[in-house]
């Protein structure tokens, strides 16, 4: 019978492992679903779009899911929705500064999907320049 204080004894998961975790599942909450990161990637190439604009680019996408999920973003500080006061109102949707801090997620998301496709489906990932560049 092995002691409770055996060298070989597994550190509890829920102590260090799920601490490690929570900002994960932080990340991949903001991230998850269909269309969060089309929307985010649309922004990151155009300075300002507005609804209709948005919803032509994210091909597929409807009106309300399109309203949910820019109501998220924004509300995680990502995008920013601005109103100019105008017959008829102009309603457009910006990233933020904080929104730009996640290029680099998505090149190297972009980046590990292209290398995925190459080696489990042996094809070459569309559009490989259509990334959008990261800035400083």
């Amino acid at each position: 019978m092995e002691s409770k204080n055996s060298k070989n004894q597994k550190i509890p998961l829920k102590e260090h492992f799920g601490n490690y975790m929570v900002p994960m599942r932080d990340a991949l909450e903001v991230f998850s679903g269909k269309w969060k990161i089309p929307i985010i990637t649309a922004l990151s190439f155009y300075d300002s779009c507005g609804f209709k604009e948005l919803e032509r680019i994210v091909e597929g996408i409807s009106p309300k899911m399109l309203s949910k999920e820019l109501r998220f973003l924004e509300e995680h500080l990502l995008i920013e929705r601005r109103v100019e006061n105008t017959r008829p109102v102009k309603i457009s949707y910006t990233i933020t500064e904080y929104g730009k801090s996640c290029r680099s997620v998505m090149s190297e998301l972009h980046r590990w999907g292209s290398e995925h496709r190459k080696k489990v489906f042996d094809i070459d990932s569309p559009n490989k320049a259509a990334c959008p560049p990261e800035r400083e």
